[in-house]
């Protein structure tokens, strides 16, 4: 495909989104309990889902045929501008969250902690646009962004402003990202082009992270940035401590971020790996990332909640979750026997025992190996691994793995995938489509832990690391 005529029906794409938001987005106050099929009969109904289908289709075709092609940094930055051109002028596209951002900071500043009262205590006067099943429960994010949603509503002091700043800050984070992912990607040895592509056009970033306005942007451009800084500057202490704030201040909006400090640690090393050179160098960026969360905890001062908020992801069951999924697959099984099983509990507490296994694992493998193509792993295991998966969580690996790994098909394949399981007014298509979606996410799940079994028995030995050359397989 000629590159001006994918730039164009990308364009296109993000036009008949746009559409889809004004005829039937995630309205204020919409319907706050859809359905696929509700929405097929609603009003415009067919023209809803439509322009959302077929949006998101020229979107990720647009995207997906340039993925390994792009022709220079500059087109690159242009044609997603373009793309999130829309996005920026439409109601809250795919997602509610926006509106829980807002109600969140105005119990924040009423005196009310939200991690340990949803915000219906207050009450929110804009409760009734926040959907039924978190109208109770604390906020998940972290400390700084509970303390920028306050600010946001106490300067807007409405719904529709906090949503267009909240809007705003997640255009920073993308621009953030922007500027970050090419110095990772030359360290990397990857092409700065290929990786803003595969990072920013993505369909996730315009419907999602723009359209819905969402903080993950926030997070990730703190990340990216922190991470650049330790590929730019290893071995040098202030860089180093740069490096660690920002990454300290992305774990402050979202404390999953935290996940990649151990690995920036390695990667700040010079030369090969010494326990006394980990400390020496690596010590910088985990006392900055320690610090500024400790630093933005203490300002906001609502303790350690944002931890416990962590937990209400199992509130929502969807096979999106691979552990969600094979709880699900369980249960039907035994259903034939005529048992009745709640398998959720068991297959989630797996999943995160896995996954602390896993992320120890992935580090001892990086201390001879390629540190952020490790990180990236470890943020992919993460999103794997949660009880909850929402298709927006995808962009935290994507924006990591996209300047560091050489092959990009199979988490470019998820990211299409993940676009399309989110209806306009944020239905989860997931959560009407149990089956076959369980079986069929279980059976994958079967097959990528045999192959990754395989794998590692195959890659015993150490490989010398080229401190120049980070790229992935």
């Amino acid at each position: 495909m000629p590159h001006p005529l994918s730039r164009w029906i990308g364009l296109a794409g993000s036009v008949l989104l746009a559409v889809a938001a004004f005829l039937g987005g995630a309205l204020p106050h919409g319907d706050l309990r859809p359905t696929p099929v509700s929405i097929w009969q609603g009003p415009n109904g067919p023209l809803i889902i439509g322009a959302w289908l077929v949006g998101t289709a020229l979107l990720g075709w647009a995207w997906w045929s340039l993925r390994d092609r792009v022709p220079s940094t500059r087109w690159v930055l242009v044609t997603i501008a373009l793309w999130l051109l829309p996005m920026l002028v439409i109601p809250a596209l795919g997602s509610r969250d926006a509106y829980a951002y807002a109600c969140q900071g105005a119990s924040y500043n009423a005196g009310i902690n939200p991690y340990e009262q949803g915000v219906s205590t207050l009450p929110c006067p804009w409760l009734d646009t926040i959907s039924y099943i978190w109208r109770d429960t604390p906020a998940p994010y972290g400390p700084l962004f509970v303390m920028i949603s306050g600010a946001i509503v106490a300067a807007t002091g409405s719904l529709l402003g906090s949503v267009a700043l909240f809007r705003a800050l997640a255009v920073v984070g993308v621009a953030l990202t922007a500027v970050s992912l090419p110095v990772l990607a030359r360290r990397c040895g990857v092409p700065p082009q290929r990786a803003l592509w595969l990072a920013l056009a993505c369909p996730l970033v315009p419907v999602h992270v723009i359209g819905g306005a969402h903080n993950d942007a926030l997070m990730v451009g703190f990340l990216t940035a922190g991470l650049a800084v330790v590929a730019a500057r290893p071995g040098r202490p202030l860089p180093l401590l740069g490096g660690g704030l920002l990454l300290g201040l992305a774990a402050a909006v979202k404390v999953t971020a935290l996940v990649v400090v151990p690995f920036a640690a390695l990667a700040a090393i010079v030369g090969p790996y010494r326990i006394r050179a980990l400390v020496r160098d690596g010590g910088w960026v985990v006392g900055g990332a320690l610090a500024a969360l400790a630093g933005a905890t203490v300002a906001a001062g609502l303790g350690l909640g944002f931890i416990s908020g962590l937990e209400q992801g199992g509130l929502v069951v969807a096979w999106s979750s691979p552990p969600t999924a094979v709880g699900q697959t369980v249960g039907y099984l035994a259903l034939i026997f005529g048992a009745h099983v709640d398998a959720l509990p068991v297959t989630r507490g797996i999943g995160m025992a896995v996954l602390a296994v896993l992320l120890l694992w992935l580090w001892w493998r990086a201390r001879h190996r390629e540190p952020f193509w490790h990180a990236g792993l470890a943020l992919t295991a993460v999103v794997a691994l949660a009880p909850l998966f929402h298709p927006w969580y995808w962009t935290w690996p994507l924006a990591v793995l996209a300047a560091t790994a050489r092959r990009t098909g199979w988490f470019a394949l998820v990211a299409l995938v993940s676009s399309f399981l989110v209806l306009a007014d944020g239905t989860g298509l997931p959560r009407w489509t149990k089956m076959p979606g369980a079986p069929l996410m279980t059976l994958l799940v079967i097959v990528v832990a045999v192959w990754l079994v395989r794998s590692a028995r195959a890659d015993r030995q150490p490989a010398p690391v080229n401190r120049g050359e980070c790229a992935g397989e």
